[in-house]
């Protein structure tokens, strides 16, 4: 099944608004069990939740509404590169991890998916988180890296950086195709986080079509 196209858009600073994020160049990437490393990344400000971690293989995963989270092993889009070589990574079990839907158009969805620094210590970010989403049928889907420029960041505690996941908007009028969560890994972790899908269906498409899911890279929050 093939989506409709979607574009580019800006990071949003806020979960649940669209205000635009800032980008700072401060030096700063699919299982549903435990284990160790998705293609993707985790957590806080729109829905409030409990969080699930796991390790994975290479990808990334999704979450819910709800805002509750699962960490586990999982397989997606690649992870960032390393470190900024003084301050050490961030790691999923010290990240915060939540989604909000800040869609504000009819014809391209936008989930802006938030990593807060929980872990009591600054840590440095710098990449792409992995990303996969879960469908309702059990399906997983992968979502592509829109190859926006890296901005390595170091996060205080209490900092955030954010990106965000554009997708398809289902103007079919049919059901469409249900997301349930979205497995996200950190860059350069292999564990990833589950977070609950919080928007709406994707388009289902006869195959005329070339749309795909796409992210940002992860940048702090200020």
């Amino acid at each position: 099944m093939r989506l409709k196209n979607a574009r580019r858009t800006t990071l949003f600073a806020t979960l649940g608004l669209a205000a635009a994020l800032t980008l700072t160049a401060c030096g700063g990437g699919d299982d549903d069990t435990s284990g160790d490393t998705p293609s993707g990344a985790p957590s806080s400000s729109a829905s409030a939740g409990a969080t699930e971690k796991g390790a994975s293989d290479s990808g990334s995963s999704g979450g819910s509404d709800a805002g509750a989270t699962a960490t586990g092993s999982a397989t997606g889009t690649g992870a960032g590169s390393g470190s900024d070589g003084k301050t050490s990574i961030c790691r999923t079990d010290e990240l915060e991890v939540n989604a909000a839907d800040n869609t504000t158009d009819k014809k391209e969805g936008v989930v802006t998916v938030q990593l807060k620094n929980a872990g009591g210590r600054d840590c440095s970010i710098n990449g792409y988180a992995g990303v996969d989403l879960k469908a309702a049928d059990g399906s997983t889907l992968s979502v592509e890296r829109n190859g926006e420029p890296v901005y390595p960041a170091v996060l205080k505690n209490g900092d955030s950086a954010a990106f965000n996941i554009t997708f398809p908007y289902n103007n079919s009028g049919g059901s469409g195709v249900r997301l349930t969560d979205i497995l996200v890994t950190p860059p350069n972790e292999t564990k990833y986080v589950r977070v609950a899908w919080p928007a709406g269906t994707l388009p289902v498409t006869d195959g005329s079509s070339s749309g795909k899911l796409q992210i940002g890279p992860a940048t702090r929050v200020g």
